[in-house]
């Protein structure tokens, strides 16, 4: 690996990405003499502890995966946020200049906390709150594919979901832009409804989300209401790294708004279409990483990163073969802290 320097943004997962193959990954992925990762965990499973609930080293040592407990909303938020944040933690930093910070739908509030928005145990707090407000919303969410095996846009399947969307409009919402998938969400029988109308794609899609209610939608005001209520203003603090959010706006330490950050994080990215696409084309972009950096848990944002990168022809990027052609370097381009021989060349 050279010893140069080199810069990178760094990208946080979201919801669905602690399942059955990530079970122990949290614990093993902690380096013996990672100190500050031991301490994060503990203060995570202290606040945990606190509340009640099952710690995350409980969760992620547990003998077998159970869907009932792991996918629980409270149980899959922590999870989800002490992966990603304890794989931040582990990113060799005197290899790695990380320039900003971004992520997908629940990985917003890692990025907060990677950013230092909040400390640990707000943050612990916090992510959970904000799964028992939305999981307790109504609705279902599920995903569908826009592009075709090489990851080119595909008229058929676009026109396909506008269709529904139209259909169904004020029932059925476009939740979430990622990558070369649409994720749809609203009510249960417009989701429903749509899913039985797509064409059957892969034999996989569309697929439903289980656990999933219609996030990133109107469906989630009285979420986010609450949300403002519990989580006021005082208690954000400015990023120490630029963020690039849902809209793909890009939040510079040096001239952010707490109360708008608040607003931001606790009404529109609630409510609103999450543009994951876009916050990672704004990403390049603007910052022109050397490298682009996936946090765990799991190795599930490589493809729709991969996808956001095609559709702007970024660096040359044009197909599926041409970026698993790209991998192939000693030092790829993404790297997935999810995938073990990628997570060496990242890892302190």
């Amino acid at each position: 690996m050279t010893t140069t320097r080199r810069t990178a943004l760094v990208v946080c997962p979201g919801r669905g990405t602690y399942n059955r193959p990530e079970l122990g990954s949290i614990i093993a992925n902690i380096g013996a003499n990672h100190t500050a990762a031991k301490h994060a965990l503990a203060q995570i499973d202290q606040t945990r502890a606190a509340l009640k609930l099952p710690t995350v080293t409980e969760l992620d040592q547990a003998p077998h995966y159970k869907s009932t407990l792991h996918q629980h909303a409270t149980n899959a938020a922590a999870l989800i946020y002490a992966g990603g944040y304890l794989d931040y933690l582990a990113i060799n930093q005197e290899q790695f200049d990380i320039v900003a910070l971004t992520g997908n739908s629940m990985g917003w509030y890692t990025t907060m906390a990677c950013a230092g928005c909040w400390d640990i145990a707000t943050t612990t707090r916090l992510v959970t709150s904000m799964a028992e407000l939305t999981a307790a919303g109504a609705g279902a969410q599920f995903i569908y594919p826009l592009v075709d095996s090489e990851w080119r846009p595909h008229p058929g399947y676009e026109a396909a979901v506008a269709e529904q969307l139209a259909r169904h409009e004020g029932e059925l919402y476009l939740s979430i832009h990622y990558g070369g998938y649409a994720v749809l969400a609203g009510t249960t029988e417009a989701c429903q409804a749509a899913v039985a109308a797509l064409p059957r794609v892969d034999d996989r899609f569309p697929m439903i989300l289980p656990g999933h209610a219609a996030f990133h939608t109107a469906m989630m005001t009285n979420a986010a209401d609450q949300a403002q209520q519990l989580w006021p203003a005082h208690l954000f603090h400015p990023p120490s790294i630029p963020l690039i959010d849902g809209r793909g706006h890009i939040w510079t330490p040096q001239a952010v708004n707490t109360a708008a950050l608040q607003q931001y994080t606790l009404d529109h990215q609630v409510t609103q279409t999450y543009h994951f696409t876009r916050a990672i084309q704004v990403a390049v972009k603007e910052f022109a990483p050397d490298h682009i950096i996936l946090l765990g848990p799991g190795a599930g944002l490589g493809g729709a990163v991969a996808q956001a990168l095609i559709a702007m022809n970024w660096q040359g990027l044009d197909s599926k073969t041409t970026f698993a052609e790209r991998q192939q370097a000693e030092l790829p381009y993404i790297l997935s802290m999810g995938i073990p021989q990628q997570r060496s060349l990242v890892a302190s």
